[in-house]
């Protein structure tokens, strides 16, 4: 079946364009069009199955209700989660979310900024590589809505919605240092996002504020930390300076440092103890269920689509909304407490 155009509905009731458009658009009473020719448009419309093109409608009125969001990898778990709350509140207030992932390249992430720019989307939310400076500027520059989760640049004034990556890594450092573990590792990534950098920093504020002089680290290159897990966690058990207790940064390489424990022959958690920041769904179901700081997704999606929706409303780049949410603590049987 041929696709129906407002400009055939038009011509075929022997109306204008505009006159059709005002009907369909829900407007004909204000625009003072006869009640009869209203009535004729909408069962014409109906009658054939008419569908408008809802780009072309959103930019008649200015918006398209449709929000870009562009993450570094929709595979992970946790970017997926992220991704399918902001869908869900976003679909509450009538927008369609449009996806993309960078990959973690600058050069990706730049380029679906432009398209979705060209896309017309009314907002975005991004989680930056935090490499790309200068196309935040410029949307800032734009006035143009967005705002950022997850990662943000402390050095540029935006909107952004985060977790709180120092104290959560803080609490959980302390609690291994209540339960008595005293040579505690910290295993993450060589890495410039600054979430790494502030979870680097409150694992060494903890063992700062206990006194604990020797801190246990091994960062792994963003490229080849699988590769490298076997010599970091090889490392860390071997005596004299064998860790009681390990904190992981990320839940991938959670799950990458208990397969090399294991593989050691390492019990979990009588000889070492362990914290992952963020968390898989099996966490609760491997032996024994690991201890994880569990990142407030739904809250993340709900605060970064209600700020953006502000911004499209207003037509404006805010740049003074900043938030900061907790992480939940989910002790399990991994750190020899529950």
């Amino acid at each position: 079946m041929k696709k129906l155009y407002l400009k055939d509905i038009a011509q075929n009731l022997g109306l204008s364009k505009t006159t059709v458009s005002f009907v369909l658009n829900g407007k004909g009473d204000e625009n003072k069009i006869n009640i009869n020719t209203q009535n004729k448009v909408l069962e014409y419309a109906n009658k054939h199955n008419y569908k408008p093109n809802q780009l072309a409608r959103g930019l008649s009125r200015g918006k398209t209700e449709t929000i870009g969001l562009i993450i570094p990898n929709i595979s992970d778990t946790f970017y997926a989660k992220i991704a399918g709350s902001i869908e869900k509140r976003a679909k509450e207030f009538g927008y369609t979310v449009v996806f993309s992932s960078s990959n973690e390249n600058a050069a990706d992430e730049e380029k679906l900024i432009q398209s979705m720019l060209n896309r017309q989307v009314d907002g975005l939310i991004i989680a930056s590589t935090q490499q790309n400076q200068k196309d935040i500027e410029l949307l800032i520059k734009m006035n143009f809505p967005f705002i950022l989760i997850d990662r943000h640049y402390p050095e540029i004034e935006t909107n952004y919605v985060l977790v709180d990556n120092f104290g959560s890594v803080k609490k959980a450092t302390e609690h291994l240092l209540n339960l008595g573990r005293r040579k505690i590792g910290f295993i993450s990534l060589k890495s410039d996002l600054e979430a790494l950098k502030q979870r680097l920093l409150g694992y060494q504020e903890a063992l700062v504020e206990n006194n604990i002089k020797t801190s246990y680290i091994k960062e792994l290159g963003t490229d080849t930390y699988k590769e490298e897990m076997k010599k970091a966690v090889s490392e860390l058990i071997k005596f004299p300076n064998t860790v009681d207790a390990i904190v992981f940064s990320t839940h991938y390489l959670t799950a990458l440092g208990v397969r090399e424990l294991k593989n050691n022959n390492i019990k979990i958690p009588s000889e070492v103890a362990i914290v992952s920041f963020d968390e898989l769904s099996a966490f609760d179901l491997v032996d024994p269920p690991i201890t994880s700081l569990i990142q407030p997704v739904n809250k993340i999606g709900d605060a970064a689509v209600e700020i953006l929706l502000k911004d499209i409303e207003n037509k404006k780049c805010s740049v003074d909304k900043k938030v900061i949410l907790e992480t939940g603590f989910m002790i399990r049987k991994s750190c020899g407490t529950v």
